[in-house]
């Protein structure tokens, strides 16, 4: 082949067309237009919102999974949110129950104790408001220990009652508490007066400890269940009209001549926190005759040999 025939020419790829400077000032140009066309004339708005609206599904398609993982986050996070609400509401509902309960204790209590002070104005002698502190260990007997003694001019055979009636009375003393033994111990008795028909008789406790019995109490007795009995105030310890028990059951035996009468008492032991300690009344009442002239006797006895030193002086020289 000749070399003549061979076709020099460069092929289309590599001819080149307008130099790269006149291709930057050609698109600066379309760009500058394009610019002030849009703003000044809004001339690509419309091709703008349709491409918009071709390439919304395919945004759609492309978020969505980005949008359910923030909605799984999402979701983890407001479960444990209310997981924790949850705990929180359910230990404030705690603490408000804890409140109520304290509020209606507080309540019966502020209750007890007007009822308390209403009994302690009507009273006419001398009394102490005691806080119950436990009860005894004792399980034969039926005692409390209250936080008043001897300090506080505490005396052995003080009557303790509560706004109900009777609770016991005082048999041992303490320098800072006391013991109370209350009415249904085994050992205790008081004294008692009918309200229907004016008999008195007395009460003692029961060997089981949660009831009280009228002892020697004839067979024919009047005494009728629904009876109220009160302190008679004869013993010279518990002060009359005390209430102290009720009569619930009577077996009057054929056999025997007394009969079984079963009381309740009117002040239950069990749940009592404030309680008054009464001075006996025989701490009160006027010293008997023979004791008021032995004592006169005994003040006058210093005077007259005081008397009798100073005329043996008188009558020395």
């Amino acid at each position: 082949m000749l070399l003549g025939s061979i076709d020099r020419t460069p092929p289309p790829f590599f001819r080149q067309g307008l130099s790269a400077l006149t291709k930057l000032a050609l698109c600066s140009a379309l760009a500058v237009f394009l610019m002030v066309a849009d703003v000044r004339f809004q001339l690509t708005q419309p091709l703008r919102a349709l491409l918009a609206t071709a390439l919304h599904p395919v945004q759609r398609g492309l978020l969505a999974p980005v949008e359910g993982i923030e909605s799984a986050f999402r979701y983890v996070a407001g479960l444990e949110t209310a997981i924790a609400n949850e705990s929180a509401a359910r230990q404030a509902l705690a603490s408000q129950a804890l409140r109520v309960n304290q509020a209606d204790q507080l309540q019966a209590e502020n209750a007890r104790l007007r009822a308390l002070l209403d009994v302690r104005a009507g009273l006419q002698v001398r009394s102490q408001a005691a806080e119950v502190l436990y009860e005894s260990p004792d399980p034969y007997s039926r005692k409390v220990v209250v936080d008043k003694g001897l300090a506080q001019g505490i005396a052995a055979g003080s009557p303790v009652i509560s706004e109900a009636g009777v609770i016991g009375q005082v048999t041992r003393v303490y320098p800072l508490s006391s013991e109370v033994t209350l009415l249904t111990d085994k050992d205790a008795a008081v004294p008692v007066l009918n309200i229907r028909t004016q008999s008195r008789s007395a009460a003692y406790g029961s060997a089981t400890g949660d009831a009280l019995e009228l002892r020697f109490m004839a067979g024919n007795a009047d005494v009728q269940p629904g009876d109220l009995l009160q302190t008679s105030g004869v013993d010279g310890v518990y002060p009359p009209g005390l209430p102290v028990a009720k009569v619930v059951t009577i077996d009057r035996k054929v056999d025997s001549g007394f009969a079984k009468i079963l009381l309740a008492p009117a002040a239950l032991p069990d749940g009592v926190r404030h309680v008054l300690v009464l001075e006996p009344i025989g701490l009160q009442l006027p010293p008997r005759p023979e004791a008021a002239a032995s004592a006169a006797a005994a003040a006058s006895a210093p005077a007259s040999a005081a008397s009798a030193g100073h005329t043996k002086k008188a009558e020395q020289p």
